[in-house]
């Protein structure tokens, strides 16, 4: 379904949009972790199930055994923000952190001893998400063998990561591989394919090296970028599975399928810090193919044929781009499926956007 902007008035129009598009569902409102002991509670009564970055917390123990308190260090997500003496209360501000669930925990030191009180909260986004319009500036062939997982611009050509869609309609199921082509003929210069165990996934390119990952296999792999010759395989830094890819210069972004983005390293390939995507009061689960644009993270979220622009920053969608429509313009083939790929071209300041066998690929125009 199409939503014209100009249907998009109040506050509760862009939170239906953003549901609509995104297919979010509302964190449940009864997550909230109860004490680990009974000693010492914070006093939840004191606490609201959602906060924004604009709100503060404050933190209270009670005391219900009337215990000799002589001090209590205070935790956000286990990184120490104060102590209070006695059971003085303590105020944070919550514009520093990033969205999703605040894990909360008191240290209380009473008689000689200790014992730990733990709860959390929710922190969500307060921006309305904008939907930005687009224009399709030239439409080109695309594979329809290729089931898009990865696409990126390097040195002004295209890269293309696919996996080994299943061929539901046909019975032929596809093969995974990493691509060098002429975006505008569609044409493969150089290609490597994948064994038929592994699902090839998402792609990105920094410092000439190509990062490519796959879907349950727990690995990924480094080419050199010049001759596509595989320098390195590497394993994810925790069991997880690997979907979208982008970076941003310094650092690598992966999607996982769940609302988080993780920030790693690209040397050690290890964990740096995660970002959770939140639209308005909900989080957006499914992020997809990633693609660093102007210092965003544009997402595709799967099967939703719509792209996010997320804050790298604290993981808020500030916009919405509903590509539903593309899909009428695509020849309808057994095997055609979700829209998926996005490449910014930094000469021509466009975006590429394609999907799973589609036999096109679309340059768009963004604007508000």
């Amino acid at each position: 379904m199409y939503i014209g902007v100009s249907k998009i008035k109040t506050m509760k129009n862009y939170n239906f949009l953003s549901i609509i598009l995104l297919g979010i569902t509302l964190a449940s409102c009864n997550e909230t972790k109860k004490g680990e002991n009974t000693l010492f509670t914070f006093d939840n009564s004191k606490f609201k199930e959602q906060y924004n970055p604009q709100e503060s917390l404050t933190f209270e123990i009670l005391n219900s055994n009337s215990k000799t308190i002589d001090s209590v260090v205070y935790y956000v997500n286990d990184k120490k923000i104060g102590s209070k003496k006695g059971v003085e209360k303590l105020s944070f501000e919550l514009k520093e952190q990033k969205l999703g669930y605040q894990n909360l925990k008191a240290l209380v030191f009473y008689e000689g001893q200790s014992s730990e009180a733990t709860t959390r909260v929710e922190l969500v986004s307060n921006i309305q998400p904008k939907l930005l319009k687009y224009t399709i500036v030239n439409t080109y062939p695309h594979d329809i063998q290729a089931y898009t997982q990865g696409l990126e611009f390097y040195r002004d050509t295209l890269y293309e990561g696919t996996g080994n869609g299943s061929g539901n309609s046909t019975g032929i199921k596809g093969i995974s591989s990493l691509r060098k082509t002429n975006y505008k003929t569609g044409e493969v210069y150089k290609k490597v394919e994948l064994e038929d165990k592994y699902f090839g996934e998402g792609i990105t390119i920094l410092n000439n090296k190509i990062y490519q990952l796959t879907w349950q296999n727990n690995e990924g792999y480094v080419y050199n970028a010049d001759t596509f010759k595989k320098e390195k395989t590497f394993t994810y830094f925790k069991a997880i599975e690997g979907w979208g890819l982008t970076n941003d210069g310094k650092y690598l972004y992966q999607s996982d399928g769940t609302e988080k983005i993780w920030i790693l390293d690209p040397t050690t390939f290890k964990e740096v810090d995660y970002l959770n995507v939140y639209s308005f009061e909900t989080k957006i689960k499914a992020i997809n193919e990633l693609e660093w644009i102007d210092g965003k993270i544009y997402g595709n979220v799967y099967q939703k044929d719509a792209i996010a622009v997320i804050n790298p920053k604290n993981g808020a969608v500030e916009a919405i781009i509903n590509l539903a429509d593309l899909k009428n313009k695509i020849t309808q083939l057994p095997d055609t499926d979700v829209l998926n790929g996005i490449a910014y071209n930094q000469k021509t300041k466009t975006i590429f956007v394609t999907g799973k066998n589609w036999d096109k690929m679309f340059e768009i125009k963004i604007s508000e």
